[in-house]
């Protein structure tokens, strides 16, 4: 007699796609939808049998099509799209994962950057939609880069004149002085990471080029002092690190037909003991103001080595009070563990 708890569905795959294009090579894209459900998952010719719970079977139903549609959009599929993918269905916030995964920012040498998770399309769609923009999370969320890479596109479509890349040299501070060479051998290495972004979306060579002409000029924040910037996209690297006296000094910076981007990860503050982050005050002061968007990652969002994701997570947990060792000793003890959520 058959389950009644059970639901089994039938998933034919197009033509248009080789069966290795859905399943990897060496089934390696099946492995990873194998090992995120419970379902029994069977391939037959071209045909794929999941038999399970009913919502599971739904939802590895909906994945497949995904991934049918990212085929037809012309980008091909890869583990972590397909991980990607899983997730963002998974949350079930409304939107395509292959909307999320087609989406072209910009195309440089034969190399397209795009968001690769929903809360970096949804920051990507507020830069679109605001004057300013704040991007706060962790290390390899992309903060950075997706700005410089909105950015380039909006020099490129000419919706600006210039680009302004700036960040706070906070590990010099008053020791710039001491530090052999002239002053932008002093500072960059504090900006080196704007570089090597720029030279990932725009050709190495038209680089000095554009930034002898004003059209591209990195600079420390102290530089931005006293003037107004018109017809540019602004971005400030690591505002965490800036005082709340830089901070507005910054942003008062904009001038008509400009928008800003600040990044920055709250937790990564080197400002000295005791002073505060113009970061973590400026959420306090503009959060709801109009046409001001805060945009928070998290280590969902992390699109480096997988391991990055884990790791800021377990320093969440030790900054919040969980202990890694303290938990391991206490399973050893026998003590059961503890949930704090999912």
């Amino acid at each position: 007699m058959p389950d009644s708890t059970q639901a089994s569905v039938k998933i034919v795959v197009p033509a248009a796609h080789p069966m290795v294009a859905v399943l990897g090579s060496g089934d390696e894209f099946l492995r990873v939808v194998e090992r995120a459900f419970s379902s029994d998952i069977h391939v037959r010719g071209n045909e794929i049998t999941v038999t399970g719970e009913p919502a599971e079977v739904s939802l590895v139903q909906r994945l497949f099509e995904e991934m049918f549609a990212l085929l037809r959009h012309g980008q091909p599929l890869t583990p972590e799209a397909v991980d990607r993918s899983i997730a963002m269905l998974r949350n079930a916030e409304g939107e395509r994962p292959a909307d999320v995964l087609t989406l072209n920012i910009l195309s440089n040498r034969g190399r397209t950057i795009r968001p690769k998770t929903l809360n970096q399309k949804r920051y990507v769609d507020a830069i679109d939609r605001h004057t300013i923009v704040f991007s706060i999370g962790p290390a390899g969320t992309g903060k950075t880069y997706l700005a410089m890479a909105k950015a380039v596109q909006a020099l490129q479509s000419k919706a600006v004149n210039r680009i302004i890349l700036t960040r706070p040299a906070v590990e010099a501070g008053e020791r710039l002085g001491f530090l052999p060479g002239t002053l932008y051998e002093k500072i960059d290495p504090y900006l080196r990471p704007l570089y090597d972004a720029l030279h990932d979306m725009l050709d190495p060579e038209s680089i000095p080029r554009l930034m002898a002409a004003g059209t591209i000029e990195v600079a420390p924040l102290a530089y931005m002092r006293g003037r107004t910037l018109n017809d540019a996209f602004i971005i400030l690297d690591e505002a965490q690190n800036t005082s709340p006296e830089q901070m507005k000094m910054f942003l008062t910076r904009l001038g008509f037909g400009s928008r800003i981007v600040v990044t920055g990860d709250i937790t990564q503050v080197d400002l000295p003991s005791g002073q505060r982050s113009g970061l973590r005050v400026v959420q306090e002061i503009l959060e709801g103001l109009d046409d001001v968007h805060f945009s928070r990652l998290s280590s969902h969002d992390v699109v480096r080595h997988r391991l990055v994701s884990s790791i800021v997570d377990a320093y969440d947990r030790y900054d919040a009070g969980a202990s890694p060792v303290a938990t391991r000793r206490q399973r050893a003890a026998g003590h059961p563990r503890e949930h704090s959520g999912p």
